[in-house]
């Protein structure tokens, strides 16, 4: 006999939550608007003390209008953290060009809001192809002209 001990023994145990957590409903300030743009990409923003472009991050980036101002804004979530990386409102005075060197990739200038205050960025967007690139482009000039009327 090696100790006595029964190999069908199972233990009962049970293991129950020690605080009961309710359903939170979570809102991401998007529930007013549509979205007219959702690719994912790789955004950078121009760091002027290292005097390069640095990642903000990788997600998806969004066009937005809202339901009821009928105004535009871009609006980027870091994947699984969800953070913002990008959060401004598309203006008539941006300016949208191609980065140097890549047909996906395009750069601007904005206020933008994604630290939580205002400020003034370069940012670069980077897909995965030249097609959503300049889907991306198409929606973007379209949202600067109705904003200019707006």
């Amino acid at each position: 006999d090696g100790g006595g001990e029964d190999e069908s023994y199972e233990p009962n145990v049970s293991f129950k939550p020690i605080v009961q957590l309710s359903a939170v409903e979570v809102k991401t300030g998007e529930e007013d608007e549509n979205v007219l743009f959702c690719e994912r990409g790789k955004l950078y923003r121009f760091d002027s003390e290292a005097n390069q472009m640095k990642e903000r991050g990788i997600g998806e980036m969004k066009i937005l209008q809202h339901k009821t101002t009928n105004l535009f804004r871009i609006l980027m979530r870091r994947e699984q953290v969800l953070k913002l990386c990008a959060n401004h409102q598309i203006t008539s005075q941006m300016d949208l060009k191609p980065h140097q060197g890549s047909e996906n990739a395009y750069v601007w200038s904005a206020m933008d809001f994604a630290e939580g205050e205002a400020k003034h960025e370069t940012l670069c967007v980077k897909f995965k192809s030249s097609e959503v690139a300049k889907r991306f482009v198409q929606q973007f000039n379209e949202a600067k002209q109705a904003n200019a009327s707006t």
